[in-house]
């Protein structure tokens, strides 16, 4: 009777093995035959009909039977897995006749590209980099600099107030103010990094780019400054152009300076980009004042020391010929991807 239902139990396995054609199937063919309660581990039950003296008999056929059905599961799982396999080449097969898809090489971004060579410039020269914070205090920010409350020169700025007292930085000009609180001269310190004032139109960004340079040390004049920043428009600009130096007004230097370059489009001879006029202007710059000095502890009868503010973002329209500003800021790839470093 056992004998019998073992032979019927394998033929009804042997023809659900070819109806078996994927994982789920070949689980769900597992918990039918050998599961815990499979009919292969049910069979163990039938014991309980055979007698004492044939049990142990009854029990070696059982378990052989399971052993086949057992090996019949594995011939089965291993196909399965040839089968799935095969099908998973076949979703991921590549025809390597074909040309690979070329992905385009990114690029520096013109403002980076600019300050980047600026930064060369005057690391050639011997200047160290300072970055300061982008968060400042109105000390830092204004009033070490001469520019005490209810100054008109606070109306110039715009400013962003994010709290009492706190700001986002208007110029970069802290920064020399942190560099000469922590420092004794001589000191030769470049600044660059962002600043925010509240104006936007064709050449003007709420967020944009500067460069801040300043020099202490003993002996030092506007002459010092005009040679330093003829180097450096004739390394970004062309060897053959040259700065001049007009008065003008910041209330951290003093006498200050507006910075012309001649015209390296038309040489000096008159064009649309200088206007007719040959000039360009460029930064402003000047002699530290002396109240600035003393306010960072810096002798101002023994140093003397000059700084300039670059705006990159100009250096950066007039190297490459851009009239927007927003061209710089609008990340279209077009734009972008016409600049090489």
């Amino acid at each position: 009777m056992l004998k019998e239902k073992i032979a019927a139990l394998n033929a009804q396995l042997e023809a659900e093995v070819a109806t078996v054609q994927n994982k789920e199937q070949l689980a769900a063919f597992w918990q039918a035959y050998l599961g815990k309660k499979g009919a292969y581990s049910l069979l163990m039950s039938e014991l309980r009909n055979v007698s004492a003296e044939d049990r142990p008999m009854a029990g070696k056929v059982i378990n052989e039977a399971k052993k086949w059905a057992e090996a019949q599961y594995q011939d089965l799982s291993d196909k399965i897995a040839q089968i799935e396999l095969a099908a998973q080449n076949a979703r991921e097969a590549v025809d390597i006749t074909m040309p690979s898809t070329r992905r385009p090489a990114g690029r520096l971004h013109p403002i980076t590209i600019v300050k980047d060579q600026m930064v060369d410039v005057f690391a050639g020269m011997g200047f160290e980099i300072y970055e300061g914070p982008e968060i400042e205090d109105d000390y830092h920010n204004f009033t070490s600099l001469n520019v005490p409350k209810n100054h008109p020169a606070r109306d110039m700025q715009d400013t962003f107030y994010v709290a009492d007292e706190i700001l986002l930085r208007t110029h970069t000009s802290p920064g020399q103010i942190r560099v000469m609180e922590g420092k004794q001269p001589p000191i030769k310190v470049l600044v660059p990094g962002r600043v925010f004032r509240s104006d936007s139109d064709a050449t003007h960004s709420p967020m944009f780019h500067q460069m801040e340079g300043l020099v202490v040390d003993k002996g030092i004049t506007l002459c010092d400054l005009q040679g330093m920043l003829d180097k450096f428009v004739q390394a970004i600009f062309s060897g053959d152009v040259k700065t001049r130096l007009r008065p003008s007004f910041f209330p951290f230097t003093e006498p200050s300076v507006e910075v012309d370059v001649s015209c390296f489009e038309c040489g000096g001879k008159g064009c649309p980009l200088c206007k007719g006029t040959g000039w360009i202007e460029v930064l402003g710059a000047g002699v530290v004042h002396r109240h600035v000095l003393e306010n960072c502890g810096v002798d101002p009868d023994v140093y003397s020391g000059f700084a300039f503010g670059i705006g990159i973002e100009r250096i950066t329209m007039l190297k490459y010929g851009i009239n927007n500003m927003g061209y710089l800021f609008e990340n279209d790839v077009r734009f972008l991807k016409q600049f090489k470093d």
